[in-house]
């Protein structure tokens, strides 16, 4: 059974100007422990199907289940089930590694001891023993980025959204991040879906991609079956060919687009 389903998920917007279909009808499937790459050019819907996907943003058409349920029905069985990981982060500069983690337990329900208890474990997991006890304004693109993914594992969810999770981090800070990821698939069974601009970091992280454009998914596939069908050497050939955006030039290298 799918983790994730859409059939025919829409957004529409009302502008000065009329309607905007900003999403034309998603037909997306996701498999349990499956990191998926959720690609497209800015504006494509890729953002809009991802707030849909985590309850910030209702629907205008079409059917959805995430985590078996309802996304409509029962956004907050949706939401005790899936974490989010936003790109700009949510970090309070006047907290610690410590408080912000022990207050993200208890919002999910667990008393001071358990919230304590699983702020130090999701601090040994994710390398942030050491400053638990840190002003998150103190903390490094990098750390920040390990913190924002620890608030967003408290409740140990069964999917993690992450949105442009290393968008201004250093190459090693980057590797990390991939490792982690990882980490959570092979040993605890999670379920990524990840959107990114960066596409060597969809080619190195993603078990298949799903790229959208104008709203609506226009190819799919493994980053080596989605090269393959392209004669592409690189997944940013591939996606430029996929949509219409040209072949790149020859001395190109993955960049974000």
């Amino acid at each position: 059974m799918p983790i994730i389903s859409t059939a025919g998920l829409t957004r529409t917007f009302t502008g000065r100007s009329g309607p905007v279909e900003a999403v034309r009808g998603i037909d997306l499937t996701v498999r349990p422990g499956e990191i998926l790459g959720l690609l497209g050019p800015n504006g494509a819907g890729k953002t809009t199907t991802l707030r849909m996907l985590t309850t910030l943003l209702p629907p205008t058409g079409g059917a959805a289940t995430v985590a078996g349920h309802d996304l409509v029905k029962d956004p907050a069985a949706v939401r005790r089930r899936i974490g989010y990981v936003a790109q700009s982060g949510g970090l309070d500069p006047q907290e610690t590694v410590r408080s912000e983690l022990v207050l993200q337990g208890r919002l999910y329900g667990l008393d001071r001891t358990r919230a304590t208890a699983r702020a130090e474990e999701l601090a040994v997991d994710l390398d942030l023993t050491e400053l638990l006890d840190r002003p998150t304004p103190a903390l490094s693109g990098g750390q920040r980025r390990r913190l924002d993914l620890a608030m967003g594992l408290t409740h140990r969810p069964e999917i993690l959204f992450l949105d442009e999770p290393t968008t201004g981090l250093d190459p090693g800070s980057r590797a990390d991040l991939w490792a982690l990821v990882r980490r959570l698939r092979d040993e605890h069974g999670t379920t990524v879906v990840l959107t990114t601009h960066y596409l060597d970091e969809a080619d190195a992280l993603a078990d298949r991609i799903v790229v959208v454009d104008k709203g609506t998914v226009v190819a799919e596939g493994s980053p080596a079956a989605l090269k393959a069908a392209h004669g592409a050497a690189t997944l940013q050939d591939a996606f430029l060919a996929i949509t219409g955006r040209g072949p790149a030039p020859a001395d190109s290298t993955p960049v974000a687009v």
